[in-house]
């Protein structure tokens, strides 16, 4: 792979844009209803093939394109940006191939914020707020902390408990959630279980808005970190011999990642696998410099669960499956393949 330059880095940026522009013009333009992107630009009274009477066939294209289908594709957008960005920089930090953003527990904290506000009761006592997906970026916050308090190890943040911390405290809370479920009842916690499998909802301008606003914030941040990622990845004396403040780094780019996965999974639920499956396609392309790694990460993740999102709204419809479980099938396979390949080794510290 040759050495990273401005002209590379620039070029290899807007292929992955241009490529994602593309999807999000043909995803939009993929439904039962037939309408495409074109038909929006069709004067008013046009339809699509030319010959019916003016009347509502313009606005039920602009419905359908600019109200249903454009928001779930946005949002699969963000979605996948953040989830992909934030596995490059757990794979990097952590220095184990087999990371990915809920390796951490943060999918577990989020799932239980929510499902404990959901419980409560309190999205029906505040329905004018997204009290729901507060508390589940409340839970995934609380659990970084408490994932960086647990795992300081002489003064040090240590990886290797990071991960069986994670690993605990993910299968706790799948305990608590499952208490959860039954002595509420399923009733209350209608809809509950979708959005742990994971799924794209059709959200409003708005909260799109404020999210891209989160996401692109909390990844140029995180991408500006590149060049001490690249001396970590070399080691840990290596990259303090040259500067590097290895602890404070690691902590900030894990604090960053954490909180933009935690930002979406409020919103999307559980979607796995992307985190694992993107960076290592995106590393295979583009090298391991996260200089362009991270944001092509973001990129590239942005289009795959774009693809899968659409995929699973439509291979089946009317039925939708789950994104999740879509990308589960691609990530459960891969991850096996993944583990054989380093023959169950991960990086140590």
């Amino acid at each position: 792979m040759p050495p990273l330059t401005a002209r590379r880095l620039a070029a290899s940026l807007a292929l992955l844009s241009a490529l994602l522009a593309l999807g999000v013009g043909v995803c939009a333009s993929i439904g039962s209803s037939g309408y495409t992107v074109f038909d929006l630009a069709r004067p008013a009274g046009g339809t699509p093939d030319g010959s019916r009477p003016s009347g509502t066939e313009p606005d039920l294209a602009s419905v359908m394109i600019l109200r249903v289908r454009l928001p779930r594709v946005l949002m699969a957008v963000l979605a996948g940006a953040a989830l992909g960005a934030a596995g490059a920089v757990f794979q990097g930090v952590l220095r184990n191939p087999l990371a990915d953003p809920y390796v951490l527990g943060i999918s577990g904290g989020a799932a239980l914020g929510f499902i404990a506000a959901s419980a409560a009761g309190l999205h029906a006592l505040l329905p004018f707020l997204p009290v729901r997906q507060a508390a589940a970026f409340a839970g995934a916050a609380a659990t970084v902390a408490f994932i960086f308090l647990l795992s300081r190890v002489h003064g040090r943040i240590a990886s290797y408990p990071m991960l069986l911390i994670g690993v605990v405290l993910n299968t706790l809370y799948l305990a608590i959630i499952l208490l959860i479920q039954t002595v509420v009842g399923a009733s209350r916690l209608h809809g509950v279980m979708l959005w742990m499998v994971g799924n794209v909802p059709v959200e409003g301008y708005p909260l799109i808005g404020i999210l891209a606003i989160v996401l692109v914030l909390g990844i140029a941040a995180v991408a500006l970190l590149g060049r001490d990622l690249n001396l970590l990845a070399a080691g840990e004396d290596a990259a303090r011999s040259l500067g590097v403040v290895v602890e404070r780094t690691r902590v900030v780019a894990l604090v960053l990642a954490s909180l933009v996965t935690a930002a979406v999974v409020s919103v999307t639920g559980l979607i796995g696998f992307v985190g694992l499956i993107v960076p290592h396609a995106a590393r295979l392309l583009f090298g391991p410099d996260h200089r362009l790694l991270i944001p092509a990460s973001a990129l590239a993740g942005a289009l795959f669960l774009l693809v899968a999102d659409t995929a699973a709204r439509t291979v089946l419809a009317p039925t939708e499956i789950p994104v999740g479980v879509l990308t589960a099938l691609c990530g459960g396979p891969f991850f096996i393949w993944l583990y054989r390949s380093q023959r169950g080794a991960a990086y140590s510290d």
